[in-house]
């Protein structure tokens, strides 16, 4: 269980690396951009990348609890 773990662990880093980052946004924030409010809908990659990190986070925290007890 703890190698699942570890393989669960390290695709969840790799993941969350692949992620585009929202920066932008608050950098436009502070600088004074418009695009902060405009609506951004993720599709293709994107969203199958923001769907396999909840996945992998739920794996990740049922895991943990699973090892807990």
């Amino acid at each position: 269980m703890e190698i699942l773990l570890i393989i669960v662990s390290i695709l969840l880093i790799a993941i969350v690396l692949l992620q585009s980052s929202k920066s932008e946004a608050a950098s436009n924030a502070i600088l004074g951009g418009n695009d902060i409010f405009t609506n951004r809908k993720e599709r293709g990659g994107e969203l199958f990348i923001t769907r396999l990190t909840v996945v992998l986070g739920v794996a990740f925290f049922a895991i943990c609890l699973i090892l807990g007890f």
